[in-house]
């Protein structure tokens, strides 16, 4: 991708997925994403953990999509950059044939895409340089027309997203765009931040993201809840995502857990 056209990577302001980077030991941050998430750690030194049991949702529910749903295809919004196993390599290791649309709108994912785009013989790989904020880029982008089959089921995966959109009504419109263009089997995975169970540290939390120029909104349960409207929830429904379908005994404190998450069918 270095052999492309330059690429600004706004490296003045902050980045979720720069610092979410550097927290799981990455080296595509700068110095500014390291400042906020090292002042962060002092506010909550718990974010490797829930960091790291995000990622590990985005394994079990693509594990699952593929395995016990039958899904061979994906649309990951949001995906961040790149860190080894990436959801194709997941979903490959059990349907070698499955193809994924990756997005993200931080210009070093797209520095490093082509991480993102090694695949299976039988599989696919594409990414789309796009914001979730403006659904129709990603559907109408010839990436995701020519690599996904818009008649079969779908796995749209929404992963730590939805908090960088701080209007609700945006951040909900925005997913049922995309959901209500998918055929009837699609389901969707997300992860939700929230401050329900830890209240004054997450007000910290949200506030040193705001002065390194980076956005966070939490919601509660019932907002959270919303995203899922007109889905019918996989047991065991909307939980902390330590709790959905663990492949072994959650070890986590729930205070050090700020996201819901949730599997959904489209009827």
């Amino acid at each position: 991708m270095n052999d492309g056209p330059h690429v600004d990577l706004q490296t003045g302001r902050a980045h979720g997925a720069r610092i979410y980077d550097y927290i799981l030991g990455g080296k595509d941050n700068y110095a500014v994403d390291r400042a906020a998430a090292e002042a962060t750690l002092q506010i909550w030194p718990a974010l490797p953990v829930h960091m790291r049991a995000n990622r590990e949702f985005m394994h079990r529910a693509g594990r699952y999509l593929a395995t016990e749903c039958g899904i061979d295809q994906f649309l990951d919004v949001g995906t961040g950059i790149p860190t080894s196993p990436n959801l194709h390599e997941v979903v490959q290791e059990v349907r070698p044939e499955s193809r994924v649309v990756y997005t993200d709108n931080d210009p070093i994912v797209l520095v490093h895409a082509r991480a993102l785009m090694s695949s299976t013989e039988q599989g696919r790989t594409a990414y789309v340089d796009a914001d979730l904020r403006a659904p129709d880029t990603i559907l109408d982008s010839p990436e995701f027309r020519e690599t996904l089959d818009p008649n079969r089921p779908i796995g749209l995966m929404l992963i730590a997203i939805a908090h960088f959109i701080e209007d609700d009504e945006e951040a909900l419109t925005a997913t049922r765009r995309i959901v209500d263009v998918l055929p009837s089997g699609s389901y969707l995975a997300a992860t939700i931040a929230t401050d329900d169970f830890a209240p004054e540290t997450l007000a910290g939390v949200r506030r040193t993201y705001r002065e390194h120029g980076e956005t966070l909104r939490f919601r509660t349960k019932a907002q959270a809840a919303r995203f899922f409207e007109g889905l019918d929830l996989v047991d065991p429904g909307l939980v902390q995502m330590h709790k959905w379908r663990p492949d072994t005994t959650p070890q986590a404190n729930d205070a050090d857990i700020a996201m819901y998450a949730a599997v959904a069918r489209k009827p």
